[in-house]
């Protein structure tokens, strides 16, 4: 094939992805969740009533500041990456329902691309530059 030639950076490929959507999520979307408190987290957390979950609004948006800040980071780092990229995956799901259903404004189309490339990384994992693979 005329593009076999660029297998060869297979590996640099995903250190790309997985650093570009990693620090995007972190610094884009998870800083000021994770910096916003105990009081943003429960409002974060407030919207899991849509689940039947309407306990512990506090934990549940500490939970999803954590996924958007530092398990990106861990990700991009190619640090426990598969159980972090799990964690954003989940979280991204969560957030794009709550976005269909308008338990948030906006639209689903971010958490659904984050969903989708934190996904694919579960089963095609960090790449030989990660830490993961360097231990």
């Amino acid at each position: 094939m005329i593009w076999t030639h660029l297998d060869k950076y297979r590996n640099f490929g995903l250190l790309i992805l997985r650093v570009f959507f990693g620090l995007y999520l972190a610094f884009g979307h998870g800083w000021g969740k994770i910096t916003g408190g105990p009081e943003q987290w429960a409002g974060l957390g407030g919207t899991m009533e849509i689940f039947g979950l309407g306990f512990a609004p506090t934990f549940w948006g500490f939970m999803a500041a954590f996924a958007e800040f530092v398990c990106a980071l861990l990700v991009s780092a190619g640090f426990l990456t598969r159980p972090a990229a799990i964690l954003v995956t989940i979280n991204m799901l969560v957030a794009s329902y709550a976005h269909m259903s308008g338990a948030i404004d906006g639209g689903p189309e971010m958490a659904l691309l984050y969903a989708g490339v934190f996904f694919s990384l579960i089963f095609i994992g960090p790449g030989t530059y990660s830490v993961d693979e360097q231990m």
